[in-house]
């Protein structure tokens, strides 16, 4: 096997250590995922007029609610184990055992953090009155894109790779002790996001007028969740028990999000009320961020 084009991928994850301290690339993409997504939504919620406390407090509700779904989705799905045996380290970033180490938030999974998002906006949507549907197709804009980011740190840490390959792109993941090239997956799932990202992005700022309620939410559920389910097919499984799984473990868990995608889709293009000018009205109560006089038709609706 001719193996001359492959790439030899041999990048160190930490960027730099000082003790038990060790920052790594996939951290800073993380986080930066995180900050790219605030001022994103920030510009969407001035385009919508809403202030900026609303803001604030639904990207810290937003952030809170995805970190705890990765990480505990990782143990219920992957590692139930954990729960018994090191309790701790699933709420701490170190490791106690051999020796105590920083270490940061590993192992995380994506399918938790989509469920921990559903529950902390269903959350945040109940408390300041506003619908949760509407908290639904804002918070779409900006997943795949910190989804992206985070498949980028995947490859930076040699993880979540694909099968072997004889395709002249496969990448040998020296540090693992692979010797045959395998599919960068992590690279196919962060350009299938990046696409997604930017599908959505042109259909709420292009598009809108055309949309109902509910048909965003669907088409990012999936295409997310679809281009996951089949990029698994070519993945290494993740742990032991998916050896003799037809579907893995990340196929199950995408397959609900896929058929709940389908139902938004059909309910909104069949039954949902136009996208375009829908503003929540609890929110116009307040002063938008702009500083500029509320819209006129959060007058008209304050007056029924």
């Amino acid at each position: 096997m001719n193996h001359l084009l492959s790439v030899n991928w041999d990048v160190n994850p930490e960027i730099f250590s000082l003790g038990a301290i060790h920052l790594r690339y996939y951290a800073i993409l993380l986080v930066g995922g995180f900050v790219i997504a605030y001022f994103i939504m920030r510009n969407i919620f001035r385009r919508e007029h809403l202030p900026q406390e609303l803001l604030e407090n639904f990207a810290l509700t937003a952030a809170l609610s995805t970190v705890i779904g990765l990480r505990l989705g990782h143990f219920l799905f992957y590692e139930p184990s954990y729960f018994f045996t090191n309790p701790l380290e699933i709420i701490l970033p170190v490791r106690f055992s051999p020796q105590f180490e920083f270490t940061g938030y590993q192992g995380l999974a994506s399918h938790g953090g989509a469920i921990g998002i559903l529950l902390g906006l269903f959350w945040w949507s109940r408390k300041k009155k506003m619908p949760y549907l509407w908290a639904l197709e804002r918070i779409v804009l900006i997943v795949p894109l910190a989804g992206a980011l985070v498949r980028i740190g995947n490859l930076m840490n040699s993880e979540v790779y694909g099968r072997v390959t004889t395709l002249p792109w496969g990448f040998i993941f020296v540090r693992n002790g692979e010797i045959l090239p395998h599919h960068p997956t992590q690279l196919y799932e962060a350009m299938a996001y990046f696409l997604i990202f930017f599908i959505l992005r042109y259909l709420y700022t292009k598009q809108l007028p055309k949309l109902k309620r509910g048909m965003l939410f669907g088409i990012f559920l999936i295409l997310l969740f679809g281009a996951r389910f089949a990029i698994e097919f070519i993945k290494e499984p993740q742990v032991g028990f998916e050896e003799n799984m037809f579907f893995n473990m990340g196929q199950l868990l995408s397959l609900p999000f896929i058929i709940a995608g389908v139902i938004f889709l059909w309910q909104g293009w069949k039954y949902g009320k136009p996208e375009q000018g829908w503003i929540p009205l609890p929110a116009l109560s307040k002063q938008p961020a702009t500083g500029k006089p509320q819209p006129q038709a959060g007058k008209k609706a304050n007056k029924k």
